[in-house]
């Protein structure tokens, strides 16, 4: 990664935006992203609401941030609208990433198939849906954060290298 991107934590959750409980996941992803030379803002806690949701993730794309990670609301619970409000937003959607992601989940555990995450790019900014525990949720990220990389490159602007590996 040439350029140090500017990355968003949102983690959703009822109970976390609450104060029921501590959000975990959003730290453990930041540490994560921070360890790949991420400048990290955030994580910022939302409830499960498509409105707040939207909102989170179209204020990032308006000031410019880089990469956008939700943490939650990905599963069966019908609280669970992150993939949804994530593609109300999204001009362009970008399935591999998810895709990838489900593949080594369930190398560690079947129920990784039952994941509804998805990912998509609002003008520059790419959003990727993350699960909501800090184990899932860093699992996931460490499948794709190569080609996240390389995707931000050609998302923000760098140079045409899809050819070299």
């Amino acid at each position: 990664m040439g350029e140090r991107y500017r990355a968003l934590i949102v983690t959703v959750s009822d109970r976390a935006s609450a104060g029921v409980y501590e959000d975990r996941t959003g730290p453990a992803v930041a540490e994560l992203l921070v360890a790949h030379g991420y400048e990290v803002m955030g994580p910022r806690v939302v409830p499960d609401e498509r409105p707040e949701i939207e909102a989170a993730l179209i204020a990032a794309a308006e000031g410019d941030v880089a990469l956008v990670l939700t943490c939650g609301g990905t599963g069966f619970s019908p609280r669970d609208v992150t993939p949804e409000a994530t593609a109300a937003v999204c001009e362009r959607m970008v399935p591999g990433l998810p895709e990838a992601m489900r593949a080594a989940s369930a190398a560690v555990t079947d129920r990784a198939w039952l994941s509804r995450a998805t990912a998509g790019i609002v003008d520059r900014t790419l959003v990727v849906n993350l699960p909501g525990s800090p184990r899932a949720a860093t699992e996931n990220l460490e499948a794709v954060i190569g080609p996240l990389a390389h995707g931000l490159d050609m998302l923000r602007g760098g140079p045409a290298t899809c050819g070299q590996a």
